[in-house]
């Protein structure tokens, strides 16, 4: 094999260690060292010299090993054979990580277990160049920022979990809301690596998370986010409000069914008093769909606790309410209640037909007709003089 006249660096940006292919050396060589560099002359497994930037020719006056070790003479072209190994200083900014598999995580605000997913880039250098060589390379040839990266992923993505989590659990933030706290988690997560970083001669430039997410398609995430909005509506309209939603979603669904009291629920949610019905499930949940008995047989129903102007209603023979004088007057242009139905409040002795009670019976005075009364005949012409 020929003889080498000029070392010099010929990997590429991303390559942080570059070993040159021969190791057939002679007096005489230049080693050319680009900045950003620093060269080592390696002999059985040992670093014997180091240069930094610049061109060197290798004599014995400028490279001690080949004296003290190899007891080689002076001058010359003499050959001898060494291991030259480049360590490129620059920095690399973006390189990217990931998590190849999901981080299972519980929402710390509604209990459920979803996958979480991390994405990111981090920069780094090579701050101690004789340390990075020691502990990291071993028999590799080339070394690239990709495999620094993978050489590394146990403990980026160990810190990852850690951050993340500890900002999911002692700090109480939702998943859905984790977002918003990437730049802290980016802070804490650098300061983690760089601790490790530095064992190997290395340092940390920056790191930064690009997103972290949860798959959209996945039936935890679907749940979550379900649970977020009910959270978000009961915490905007209300408890009270929130159970009355409830309430009228089970209006609706006995609405569908056969039978008198799917007729009026229809009926009423159709004219506007379905709240009004949801209003009063809770309470009158039990007392409901009572039998009632016929007219004139037996006592009213018990005294009620709702207001004075509250009226149970009795139609197809069962006992409906008690709903306020404002539901009552959309039950009539409804057709569910007439001037014979049934009506009883706390305070009668007895149930009466809604026309015998005075505050409902003007519901029923037919409205003035709007025909026009006939013109009389036209006047007769005078009779002739």
């Amino acid at each position: 094999m020929a003889l080498i006249d000029i070392v010099k660096f010929e990997g590429n940006d991303s390559e942080f260690v570059w070993k040159f292919p021969s190791e057939n050396l002679r007096y005489g060589t230049q080693l050319v060292v680009k900045p950003g560099q620093v060269a080592f002359f390696v002999k059985g497994g040992k670093i014997l010299d180091e240069f930094g930037e610049g061109t060197v020719t290798i004599k014995s006056g400028n490279i001690p090993f080949l004296t003290t070790l190899l007891s080689l003479p002076f001058g010359g072209d003499t050959p001898f054979q060494a291991e030259v190994w480049f360590v490129n200083l620059t920095t690399k900014l973006d390189t990217p990580w990931g998590t190849a598999l999901p981080i299972q995580l519980e929402d710390p605000k509604y209990g459920v277990v979803v996958p979480v997913r991390a994405f990111g880039q981090f920069g780094f250098c090579v701050a101690e160049p004789r340390k990075f060589l020691e502990t990291v390379i071993g028999t590799a040839k080339v070394f690239t920022a990709l495999q620094i990266t993978d050489y590394f992923k146990g403990v980026l993505l160990s810190s990852v979990n850690s951050n993340v989590g500890n900002a999911v659990i002692k700090q109480n933030i939702s998943l859905l809301q984790i977002s918003a706290f990437l730049d802290e988690l980016s802070g804490l997560c650098k300061e983690d690596i760089a601790v490790d970083f530095q064992q190997f001669g290395l340092e940390m430039v920056n790191f930064y998370f690009h997103s972290i997410n949860i798959p959209e398609d996945d039936p935890s995430y679907i749940r979550l986010k379900q649970i977020k909005e009910k959270a978000a509506e009961l915490n905007v309209v209300g408890r009270d409000i929130y159970q009355l939603d409830k309430s009228m979603d089970v209006l609706k669904t006995a609405a569908g069914n056969e039978g008198m009291a799917g007729l009026m629920m229809q009926t009423g949610i159709g004219s506007g008093m379905g709240m009004m019905l949801g209003a009063q499930l809770g309470a009158q949940a039990g007392q409901m769909m009572p039998t009632l008995p016929p007219p004139g047989i037996g006592a009213p129903p018990p005294v009620s606790s709702a207001p004075v102007a509250h009226y149970h209603v009795v139609l197809n023979g069962q006992q409906l309410g008690p709903f306020p004088i404002e539901v009552l007057k959309q039950m009539i242009p409804a057709g569910t209640l007439s001037a014979v139905s049934l009506v009883w409040r706390h305070g009668m002795a007895d149930w009466q037909a809604v026309s015998t009670v005075p505050e409902l019976a003007g519901f029923f005075v037919p409205a003035p007709s709007s025909t026009q009364p006939p013109l009389p005949p036209p006047v007769p012409p005078a009779p002739p003089s």
